[in-house]
């Protein structure tokens, strides 16, 4: 995954966070973003999409309602896709805080 995919994943987390504080409390000062709860916004996300592969694939499995293949394996594909760059995500903040910690007081 090239660092254009994680800087456009970092920019959709930002946008979902402005549409979850325009949505939330005006408690906030305007532009401040709560990292904790965009966390968790973004991982609810990527749990979502699997879940969704999920219920998909069991229900072409067993032959249950209207599914398609191509609409599983699209499903199955986005899935893949949002947990790898969620991976990525967490890579590199792990490696800035590993970066913070190292610098000299």
């Amino acid at each position: 995954m090239s660092n254009m995919d994680i800087n456009q994943v970092l920019a959709q987390m930002r946008v979902m966070a402005a549409q979850a504080q325009n949505r939330s409390e005006p408690a906030q000062e305007v532009g401040e973003v709560n990292f904790a709860d965009l966390l968790k916004q973004s991982v609810d996300k990527v749990n979502e999409t699997q879940m969704e592969a999920k219920r998909l694939t069991t229900a072409l499995e067993t032959g249950q309602g209207d599914v398609d293949l191509s609409q599983v394996m699209i499903a199955v594909q986005k899935s893949s896709l949002s947990f790898d760059a969620m991976v990525q995500v967490r890579n590199k903040l792990v490696e800035a805080y590993k970066d913070v910690m190292n610098m000299p007081i």
